[in-house]
C-alpha cells in the first residue's frame, strides 16, 4: 500500500523558515517523482516543487524559486521541502504526492496536481504577518 506522510508544518512569522518532510512507503521510491503541492483557502491546488528520485532533477514554481528547496534522501525514502523567507501568501495546506510519470524538470506541467496519483493527508503551514 502506497503511503505518504507529511510532517513539519506549523505557524511561523513572515521571514521565518520551516522544513517539511514527506516519508514514503509501499512503492519503489527510486522510480517515482515526488512533488510538493499546496492549497490555500478558496484556491485551487498548485504545484510548488517536484523532484525526480532517480536523478535528483527538480522543478520549482516561480512563486517559490530562490526561497524553497526540494531535496530527496533516497536511503530514507523521504523528500524534504526547505522553506525560507516565508510570506503570508505561502499560507496553505501542503501536500506531497508521488507518481511514476515521465519527468522533465523544464516542463511545469510535470509538476501539476492532476499528474499525480498518490497523495498524503497534508500539513498546515500558516505564515503570520
Amino acid at each position: 500500500e502506497v503511503q505518504l506522510v507529511e510532517s513539519g508544518g506549523g505557524l511561523v512569522q513572515a521571514g521565518g523558515s520551516l522544513r517539511l518532510s514527506c516519508a514514503a512507503s509501499g512503492f519503489n521510491f527510486d522510480d517515482y517523482v515526488i512533488g510538493w503541492f499546496r492549497q490555500a483557502p478558496g484556491k485551487e491546488r498548485e504545484g510548488v516543487s517536484c523532484i525526480s528520485s532517480s536523478d535528483g532533477k527538480t522543478y520549482s514554481s516561480d512563486s517559490v524559486k530562490g526561497r524553497f528547496t526540494i531535496s530527496s534522501d533516497n536511503a530514507k525514502n523521504t523528500v524534504y521541502l526547505q522553506m525560507n523567507s516565508l510570506k503570508p501568501e505561502d499560507t496553505a495546506v501542503y501536500f506531497c504526492a508521488a507518481d511514476a510519470l515521465q519527468f522533465d524538470y523544464r516542463d511545469p506541467t510535470r509538476c501539476t496536481p492532476n499528474e499525480y496519483d498518490y497523495w498524503g493527508q497534508g500539513t498546515q503551514v500558516t505564515v503570520s504577518s
